[in-house]
């Protein structure tokens, strides 16, 4: 099977690694979409191949309707991924793919194939509580929220037309990820990897590090500086972590 196989509307795959020992779903942020990962894809291929996932109602998914909740979401990228089952298969999830991406490492095992890594991105762990009602706030609100993490391509909210265009979507990806229930006692079996900056104010290290009560297998974690994007000025850190997590364990 090569990388363009399987379901063309969840996944994208930038750099075609038909050779590669291991695939790598990456799931995106709140508002985020599959494009997040072009640079991570380009620099792990062909060692490893990116499955970076397209959530809809989004760039050209943007007219399909939003999923509502987390558990439909990790359904439904579950069983896209059925096709792409030939080879051993890591996940990577940041924020609200980091949720969604355990989601989808559950429904995995208990089908009996799960990833032989979950790597977590500035996410806290499902046991620790917050109280988060953004999806509820003002436009302006959920604006100057958005603008206050310095995601790239943020700045489009300064446009009227694109704004009105994207913080439906956004708005949508903050109800669903905020009001997911946590199941207590829900983990998983493979091995975890926690990232964080030292600086988001949406985890603390704390937060991160009650990941390692949510697998039976071994945890891993680290922390950069910067804040819930630090992934854009460690990109090359964290790929070396990836990579000799993923080397160790199928021989990348």
């Amino acid at each position: 099977m090569n990388g363009n196989s399987g379901d063309p509307e969840w996944f994208r795959v930038f750099s075609p690694a038909p050779d590669a020992a291991v695939r790598l779903l990456c799931l995106p942020h709140a508002g985020g979409s599959a494009s997040f990962y072009f640079p991570l894809a380009k620099a792990l291929a062909p060692a490893v191949e990116v499955l970076a996932v397209q959530y809809p109602g989004r760039q050209d998914r943007r007219t399909e309707p939003l999923i509502a909740d987390i558990p439909t979401l990790a359904d439904l990228i579950t069983e896209g991924l059925a096709a792409y089952r030939d080879k051993p298969l890591a996940i990577f999830g940041h924020s609200m793919g980091a949720v969604t991406g355990f989601e989808v490492t559950r429904r995995l095992e208990a089908q009996g194939n799960g990833p032989v890594e979950l790597f977590i991105s500035g996410r806290r762990a499902p046991s620790t509580s917050r109280s988060e009602r953004l999806h509820l706030a003002g436009d302006a609100e959920l604006v100057a929220e958005i603008k206050s993490h310095n995601a790239a391509g943020s700045e489009l909210l300064d446009d009227p037309e694109m704004r009105s265009m994207l913080l439906p979507t956004i708005r949508g990806d903050y109800r669903a990820v905020e009001t997911h229930v946590y199941q207590p006692g829900a983990s998983v079996g493979c091995p975890v990897t926690a990232f964080t900056g030292d600086s988001d104010p949406k985890v603390t290290v704390d937060e991160a590090l009650a990941w390692e009560g949510h697998t039976t297998g071994t945890f891993h974690s680290q922390v950069f500086t910067g804040g819930h994007f630090y992934l854009s000025d460690h990109q090359d850190a964290v790929l070396r972590t990836v990579s000799a997590r993923l080397a160790a364990l199928v021989g990348v």
